[in-house]
């Protein structure tokens, strides 16, 4: 008889995280991994390594963001995961970086969506804040 998927080893979605931690204490890195980790796990995804971008810059391009990109080439990567928008920069930064991950055939998967404004809200369905990013607390995750 054949176990149970349940029972199996099945490896789920692959994905990266990016954290932008620019003067973050090192106690503050390990908890926003330790968060990426633990969503991760209880959404069965599998968490192939955490960019990390540390300095803050004038544009889109940074040395953990290009390597994000370069992994994303690979085939089998579903996307990236982000606590929330603001880890990929400002807004104009933010922005750009999230086209440029569709760009490459990924999904933009935020832990926490941006908040609404009251202009925004809308009831036809999830506010988001990049185009084609995906809200991930939805009622039905």
């Amino acid at each position: 008889m054949e176990p149970l998927t349940e029972h199996r080893l099945v490896s789920g979605p692959v994905v990266y995280g990016f954290l932008r931690l620019a003067r973050v204490s090192k106690a503050r890195q390990e908890a926003l991994t330790d968060s990426l980790t633990e969503y991760c796990r209880s959404h069965e995804l599998q968490l192939s390594g955490v960019f990390s971008d540390r300095e803050v810059s004038a544009g889109p391009a940074s040395a953990a963001f290009t390597g994000l990109l370069d992994v994303l080439a690979m085939p089998d990567v579903y996307g990236v995961v982000v606590l929330a928008a603001s880890h990929l920069g400002p807004k104009a930064i933010a922005a750009e970086r999230g086209r440029r991950i569709e760009a490459a055939g990924s999904r933009l998967l935020l832990v926490r969506p941006a908040r609404p404004t009251p202009s925004s809200v809308s009831r036809s369905g999830p506010v988001r804040c990049c185009p084609g990013t995906t809200r991930v607390l939805d009622p039905e995750s």
